[in-house]
């Protein structure tokens, strides 16, 4: 197996967001946040010789349909009720190879989002007018560092690396547009969580990254990651511009919570000389509660399961490669607030979420 084919699902998983696909998807936080199994020899250098890493990717998605639960709330869409989340964005990744052990990673994320409803403005009636918010600019950054646990050499089939890293909170999580609380008057306020540049708290990412070769034509790979949000909410009103009313202070989300998240991937990767087909599943969740830290605030918790097809071909120094999750199971879970007005009222209660059917990553990755 080529070490540049096998090198690009590293970069492919630096650089493939994390963020899936809607209001519960994982937020983008530079990249897919993960160093993968196809490092295999692609890192394996000379004594004493370092090497650079460059990574460009492009994202898409669309999210639209609502669930509750696992219920999918299909009136949404007929109704044209139904919220429409778009997003853009571009990471780039940059990784130095210190030596046979480590290596230092930068990936830093430029995301443009637009959403349609027409709840957050006149009202989530049928036959109301749809308007529009926007968010542009750089996301959160994130640093790492990673040591192979069991190093690629000649001859050996698989490997083992771990990561830590730090997310920094340079994405823009106070973002404001105009809304349409009437058809003659509108009002500034923040944009929803969903479309938010940053989430607003530090954060500490850890992963586990393995590879094994099958033999020259198949490998498997799994990949886990978590990032840790200490930070309990951020004191950004979800109010979009008006006062927030007596129920939402009673249960804390009258402001945006600052939550965890974490991802598992595994698959098969099949090589043909520049080619290399993969198929796999990844678990993406924003859990209900934090490893540590509060939990207060609106979050949209969930999971989401998706197929993961893949294709990426190598040049001389130069890989490309499309990825394209596709979503099989949804599910939107209660949040605490939730939490704490069920056990309040007796009733329980539990918000919806939109999410997207498919998602596309496309990207080039150049070894210098």
């Amino acid at each position: 197996m080529k070490k540049s084919i096998l090198f690009v699902s590293f970069i492919i998983l630096l650089n493939t967001q994390l963020k899936a696909q809607g209001c519960v998807a994982i937020r983008t936080v530079g990249g897919l946040n993960t160093m993968e199994h196809a490092m295999h020899e692609g890192m394996e250098l000379d004594k004493d010789s370092t090497n650079w890493y460059l990574n460009m990717s492009f994202r898409y998605f669309k999210s639209y349909k609502h669930f509750n639960g696992t219920d999918e709330q299909t009136q949404r869409v007929l109704d044209g009720t139904d919220v429409r989340n778009y997003n853009k964005a571009v990471d780039i990744a940059l990784v130095r190879v210190l030596n046979k052990k480590w290596s230092l990673g930068i990936s830093i994320p430029f995301v443009s989002n637009e959403r349609s409803s027409l709840y957050e403005h006149v009202g989530n009636v049928k036959g109301n007018p749809r308007f529009t918010t926007y968010s542009q600019g750089i996301g959160d950054i994130r640093i790492s560092a990673y040591k192979w646990i069991i190093t690629p050499k000649a001859g050996r089939k698989g490997n083992l690396l771990a990561g830590i890293g730090i997310k920094a909170p340079t994405g823009n999580y106070k973002a404001t547009d105009i809304f349409h609380y009437s058809l003659t008057a509108t009002r500034v306020g923040p944009v929803d969580q969903s479309i938010q540049l940053g989430d607003g708290g530090w954060g500490i990412s850890s992963e586990l990254n393995g590879f094994r070769q099958l033999n020259n034509t198949w490998s498997l790979y799994g990949n886990a990651y978590y990032l840790i949000n200490p930070k309990g909410n951020n004191g950004v009103s979800t109010t979009r511009g008006g006062s927030a009313s007596a129920t939402a202070i009673k249960y804390t989300s009258d402001v945006m919570s600052v939550p965890d998240q974490y991802l598992v991937r595994a698959g098969a990767n099949w090589t043909k000389n520049t080619l290399t087909l993969s198929m796999g599943a990844r678990y993406e969740c924003i859990p209900a509660f934090d490893l540590i830290g509060d939990n207060t605030g609106f979050r949209r918790p969930g999971t989401v399961i998706t197929a993961e097809p893949g294709v990426n071909y190598q040049f001389k120094k130069i890989n490309i490669y499309c990825y394209t999750p596709v979503s099989i199971f949804r599910e939107r879970n209660q949040s605490y607030p939730d939490i704490l007005k069920t056990l309040d009222t007796k009733v329980f209660s539990r918000g919806d979420a939109a999410f997207a059917d498919y998602s596309i990553s496309l990207g080039i990755g150049y070894r210098f």
